[in-house]
């Protein structure tokens, strides 16, 4: 397939499982028997057979596979100023079908003025392009992953008294690491949002609410800082948005179906592309998506990144099916649901597996929209 501009029709959310070699790379840098040149020349390395592997499966998005991170969010936002860990903990039971996962991913707190000190992933991205003769895609957590959890007590009242001027920060540091990528070249950024996908579920809804947050207010929120961290972006950037129910060890930490945030996210970002979760019930159905405008790509999360069983490739086709009942067919891709490593720990398949749904996702798409070139996205806004 060979469409001009992202979201491709065979895409991925971005981060995938990490080998043993590096993880005892990171072990040992951790350790202090390794230094940061060694460990940087070994994730090279091992962010160059990635590359290598995606391309030979066809797809045209290529992403470093997070493999310098620990978690998708924590290593990106400790690095702006005005950012540290809280010793406090946003306890989740993550859940599948099995058991529950208990863990507790750290709490960012904001204990100073919020700052851009650098380009935090212009080195990274660099490399990224450099290994690849495809679409060199930079994933990043959106804005919202410093507010949700914490709310206002996670947030300095002596540094910032007015949450309007903490949120045009917040705001204000996007843009600035938006623009230092896209002076590198980057022309495609996915944000990974849990914050939306979390306000779809009763449950965090209401633990919202105990921390004195309207739902529906919180929506709006994240769908402007969104908005407003793009702002400065080239016309020609692809600006996308993952949402994610919880992706820790093949669980899940949140369920409900898009209505109670479809409207708002839908018609209020502006943005070109979200890729949603549709792999199992937890998700809801299609109806939502009625409120897709014209402009934008919905990348459908139908192959499980969770799950060790391959998908019937004809079951996902009817799924794409049912999906266009509610918007164009040609504003559709495909992907699995989310990444295969959220955090560095990984979800609970193998490698092989890993790559066989990617090869289904690949195949799939030829089948639905052809190998030829199909129609450009038509960015919205």
């Amino acid at each position: 397939m060979n469409q001009a501009i992202p979201p491709f029709r065979a895409e991925h959310v971005g981060s995938f499982l990490r080998p043993a070699a590096l993880l005892e790379a990171r072990r040992r840098h951790q350790a202090g028997e390794i230094g940061d040149a060694e460990l940087r020349d070994i994730e090279n390395d091992h962010i160059r057979d990635l590359v290598k592997m995606q391309e030979r499966i066809g797809l045209q998005a290529i992403t470093d596979g997070e493999f310098r991170r620990h978690m998708f969010h924590v290593d990106f936002l400790v690095q702006l100023d005005g950012v540290t860990r809280s010793q406090s903990e946003y306890a989740i039971a993550f859940r599948n079908p099995d058991h529950d996962v208990h863990y507790a991913p750290p709490v960012l707190a904001v204990t100073g003025k919020l700052g851009h000190p650098k380009g935090i992933l212009t080195e990274d991205f660099k490399f990224l392009k450099s290994v690849t003769r495809n679409t060199p895609k930079i994933t990043l957590p959106s804005p919202s992953m410093l507010h949700f959890r914490g709310g206002r007590d996670a947030v300095s009242q002596q540094a910032y008294p007015d949450m309007d001027e903490f949120f045009a920060d917040l705001t204000s540091v996007y843009q600035a690491e938006i623009r230092a990528l896209a002076d590198a070249g980057c022309r495609y950024v996915q944000m990974d949002d849990t914050n939306l996908a979390y306000l779809c579920d009763p449950q965090h809804r209401e633990r919202a609410r105990a921390r004195g947050e309207d739902p529906d207010d919180l929506t709006r929120l994240y769908a402007r800082l969104i908005t407003e961290a793009f702002k400065d972006a080239p016309a020609d950037m692809a600006r996308t948005v993952h949402l994610c129910r919880g992706n820790f060890r093949s669980s899940w930490a949140a369920e409900g179906a898009y209505d109670a945030v479809a409207e708002i996210m839908f018609s209020e970002t502006g943005i070109d592309g979200f890729f949603l979760e549709f792999d199992d019930a937890r998700s809801g159905g299609f109806e939502p998506l009625r409120f897709v405008p014209k402009g934008m790509t919905i990348v459908l999360g139908l192959i499980s990144s969770k799950r060790t069983e391959l998908e019937e490739a004809d079951a996902i086709k009817r799924r794409i099916e049912e999906a266009a009942q509610y918007v164009d067919i040609d504003q559709l891709a495909l992907s699995p649901q989310c990444g295969f490593a959220s955090t560095e720990h990984g979800n609970d398949l193998t490698p092989a597996i890993q790559d066989a749904k990617l090869e289904m996702v690949v195949r799939i798409a030829e089948d639905v929209w052809g190998s030829a070139a199909t129609p450009s996205l038509q960015k919205a806004g």
